[in-house]
């Protein structure tokens, strides 16, 4: 054999680079590596840095500063599988890093992610692709770009990963992703429930709440109730509260149980099966709170469905919320609460908790959790909606003092939800009483004040409904409760706007009460909410006309009308028409006016008040058959009063008798003293000068008396003629039985005191303007006392027929019309119907001639009556 030649090694190319082995210990330059265009270099580089990241959170913010997360993006993309595998686990890592999240929500790389989900990769990558776009799906930038990037759809089929990691982390960004509308929609048509409900059997608890987390709030849409219905999904969860074992997923089956107690099917199918008693039973006999809490949820959530709540009733499912009423949890309680609120819609169920969850409700008053006094006071208001019964049984079960102190809570809908039981209450006077008694008047203040709508609105309504008694009245007036009440009639809010005007509505019918609603402007604001069609109510019309009811010369000045209910009393003043938005001045103002060229202001009183000022016993004579006493007069007068029954009021004005006037051919009532007195010093020859010299100086004095003094009370001007016209009328009236006798004669004496007939032909003749101006000379005041008139129109006469109807209890009514006329309207029944029995019809409308034909009537709308009423 030859001898054997060693082969001798070739060198290496010369353009090739020998290989390197480098150890780093340095993150900034495993980061630098990540440029490198080799693969093996990537994908070592990737490993390190994933371990790396693995560590903690700082290496996380460590990385994201040095750029290591742009650089990985790209190789999401790679060609090479290691590299893609690599660069995706980091990602997996570093999106729990809430500042990586942003950055990589800017780069939008989710489509480079959501690709690592195709079938064709493998496990790994799917679990750390899906862990990644978990982490980015809580906030909802990340949710839009997953949805809009198709991110959908893989994770539903990743669902069926034989690997529980890649279903956990599917799952949970699916939960995730099922918080937004959009994307609920899109599950329901990519039909997620089905692999979603097989989650249910995983040995995994995670993966099985996560799957429960996630029906809980699909199930929220009725279709996907439906779904769950038709592939069994209500057997898994019935099976699921059966297990005790199971006992950490209970919660959460029971939320996706409720949701499925809203359709009326999957409430019939779990009845049918037995379901609906299990579930009773079971969170009766919980211990666990929030199992508890969730099954009376369940309850509150389907008893919004009438049958539910039959079917509900049926299984006697208020022994189990009442059972839950006495939870040692506040959540318990206050979910029990509002399922009791619920099942109040069956009178059945209302019924039961009369005597068996009223006295538990009234108790969780006096927590010290306003949740649950607030729970506890809507359940009681319900409960007592309508049902005196359980108004009684709170009552009985001491409950007005905890509703009262509810008043004061922090919580509005506490406040409101107490309010509304106080009202239900209030319908019955023995417990309205008894809430006066707890100063309910003094705690509803608060509340009036509140800027809340729902508390604004709920105590205006309780307002008018303790408000109905005289005392509660007062109390409100003087406790300062009027002026936030009128404050809420200028509100936004059309339920506050009503429930004021209803309270204001109530409170007028007290005189005082009605006086200081108008000082406080209840009125103007009243009548500008009328104007409007958005704004007015059906009680701010009724609340208006209250008020004018209460001051009817300020409703006759502005409506023109008084109805035969409207009765004319002592004060009243007839001022004329004003326009809106213009004040009425009140009495006193009017009489300390000095008399101008404005429309005279006509006055009733039939009041009297002694004076007796020294004074020389004179009288002077003026026109038209009248006469002023003088003072000393007045005081014999009044010496008389037991016999007439009448005295003088302290006022500027002197008292007009009235004497036997031969040109006119009138009679005329006067008293028995002033008469003789009249007689005795008739025709003594006083010269004209000294009769109107006497005549000033005798008004002089008597308005010297009512302007002075301003500390003492001011009494309106006296009217001795109108007190002696109520007398007559009394005696000549009453004895009458006829109505339409009554109205004629009453006629006739308005119209003989008014100066008599007057043909139709001649009524441009009758100078009556003279006449008043002479008065408002004379009396030195725009106020007349109507029975000073002498000689009147249209609006004398009918001021003055019912001013005297009403004194005597004959029904007219007072209408303004235009250009001067005014006139009454009688109502009379046919009295050919006399005895007749049944339904009778309506009373016929008639008119009264004060003035043509004095004592005849005339149907409304008749020629005569249109005559009459209009020029």
């Amino acid at each position: 054999m030859g001898k054997k030649v060693k082969k001798e090694v070739e060198p290496p190319p010369k353009d090739v680079f020998d290989p390197l082995t480098i150890e780093s210990k340095k993150a900034a330059t495993v980061v630098l590596m990540l440029h490198s265009p080799e693969e093996e270099i990537l994908a070592k580089a990737c490993e390190a840095i994933y371990k790396f990241a693995l560590k903690g959170e700082e290496n996380k913010a460590t990385l994201l500063e040095l750029g290591a997360v742009e650089p990985l993006t790209k190789l999401l993309t790679h060609e090479d599988r290691i590299v893609r595998r690599n660069a995706t686990m980091i990602f997996g890592v570093l999106t729990s890093n809430n500042d990586v999240k942003k950055l990589l929500r800017e780069l939008e790389v989710m489509s480079s992610v959501i690709a690592q989900l195709s079938p064709e990769e493998e496990v790994v990558i799917h679990e750390f692709a899906s862990l990644c776009l978990a982490n980015m799906s809580i906030e909802y930038t990340g949710k839009v770009q997953i949805f809009e990037n198709g991110g959908l759809e893989p994770l539903i089929k990743l669902l069926s990963s034989p690997d529980p990691d890649v279903k956990k982390n599917s799952i949970e960004c699916i939960f995730n992703l099922a918080q937004d509308f959009q994307c609920r929609t899109m599950l329901q048509e990519l039909n997620a429930i089905p692999p979603v409900l097989d989650l249910l059997k995983s040995e995994y608890p995670i993966i099985q709440l996560l799957a429960l987390k996630t029906l809980g709030v699909i199930t929220n849409d009725k279709e996907s109730q439906a779904v769950l219905r038709d592939y069994q999904g209500l057997d898994h969860l019935i099976k699921i509260l059966e297990t005790k074992e199971l006992n950490d997923l209970h919660v959460e089956a029971l939320s996706v149980v409720a949701n499925c107690l809203e359709d009326m099917d999957s409430m019939a199918l779990i009845q049918q099966t037995g379901g609906l008693k299990k579930l009773l039973v079971f969170a009766e006999n919980s211990t666990v709170p929030d199992i508890q809490k969730n099954a009376a949820r369940a309850i509150t959530k389907a008893a919004y469905d009438s049958e539910n709540r039959k079917l509900f009733h049926e299984q006697e499912v208020e022994k189990c919320l009442v059972t839950l009423l006495g939870s040692e949890s506040d959540g318990t309680k206050i979910a029990a609460s509002q399922a009791i609120s619920a099942m109040c819609e069956n009178s059945n169920s209302k019924d039961f908790f009369n005597t068996q969850g009223i006295p538990q409700l009234v108790q969780l008053l006096k927590s010290d959790n306003d949740e649950v006094r607030e729970a506890a006071a809507l359940a009681l208001a319900n409960l007592t909606t309508c049902n005196p019964t359980n108004a009684n049984a709170v009552a009985e079960a001491d409950g007005i003092d905890p509703l009262i102190n509810a008043l004061s809570s922090k919580r509005d809908g506490a406040i409101a939800n107490a309010a509304t039981v106080l009202t239900n209450m209030a319908t019955q006077e023995p417990l309205r009483a008894s809430m006066q008694s707890h100063d309910i008047t003094h705690a509803i203040l608060g509340p009036l004040c509140s800027t809340n709508t729902s508390v604004q609105s709920k105590a205006a309504l309780a307002v008018a409904a303790t408000a109905c008694d005289a005392e509660a009245r007062t109390e409100l007036r003087n406790g300062g409760g009027l002026e936030p009440l009128v404050q809420l009639l200028h509100s936004k809010n059309d339920e506050v706007r009503s429930h004021a005007s209803q309270a204001v509505m109530v409170c007028a019918n007290d005189e005082l009460t009605a006086a200081e609603l108008g000082k406080l402007g209840a009125l103007d604001i009243l009548e500008e909410i009328n104007l409007s069609v958005s704004r007015k109510n059906k009680f701010s019309e009724a609340a208006y006309n209250k008020l004018l009811n209460n001051n009817l010369p300020l409703k006759y000045s502005k409506t023109g009308y008084l109805s035969s209910s409207n009765i004319i009393t002592d004060g009243f003043y007839d001022y004329g028409r004003i326009n809106p938005g213009t004040r009425l001045l009140s009495l006193k103002e009017l009489c300390l006016q000095e008399p101008n060229d404005q429309r005279a202001v006509f006055l009733i009183n039939n009041k009297s008040l002694d004076i007796s000022p020294p004074m020389e016993e004179k009288t002077s004579e003026v026109g038209y058959g009248r006469s002023i006493s003088s003072l000393s007069s007045l005081r014999r007068a009044s010496k008389e009063k037991s016999r007439l029954k009448y005295s003088r009021f302290s006022t500027g004005f002197s008292s007009p008798t009235e004497e036997k006037s031969e040109s006119s051919g009138r009679t005329t009532i006067i008293s028995k003293s002033a008469t003789k007195e009249k007689g005795s010093r008739k025709g003594r020859g006083k010269k004209e000068e000294e009769k109107v010299k006497e005549e000033e100086e005798v008004l002089s004095v008597l308005k010297l008396v009512a302007e002075s003094s301003p500390e003492k009370e001011w009494f309106p001007p006296p009217d001795p003629d109108f007190y002696l016209y109520v007398c007559e009328v009394t005696k000549s009236i009453l004895p009458i039985v006829s109505i339409k006798e009554q109205i004629e004669v009453l006629a006739k004496y308005v119209a003989e005191k008014m100066g008599g007939e007057i043909p139709k032909g001649k009524l441009s003749d009758f100078s009556w303007e003279l006449h008043i101006s002479e008065l408002k000379f004379q009396l030195k005041s725009n106020v007349i006392p109507i029975g000073y008139i002498k000689k009147g129109t249209f609006y004398h006469r009918a001021l003055l027929f019912k001013a005297l109807a009403d004194k005597v209890g004959v029904g007219s009514s007072l209408v303004r019309g235009e250009y001067g006329r005014a006139w009454n309207e009688v109502k009379l029944r046919n009295e050919s119907l006399k005895g007749v029995t049944g339904r009778l019809p309506a009373p016929e409308v008639y008119i009264v001639d004060l003035m043509f034909r004095p004592g005849e009537l005339m149907k409304l709308r008749s020629g005569d009556a249109d005559l009459y009423r209009f020029l």
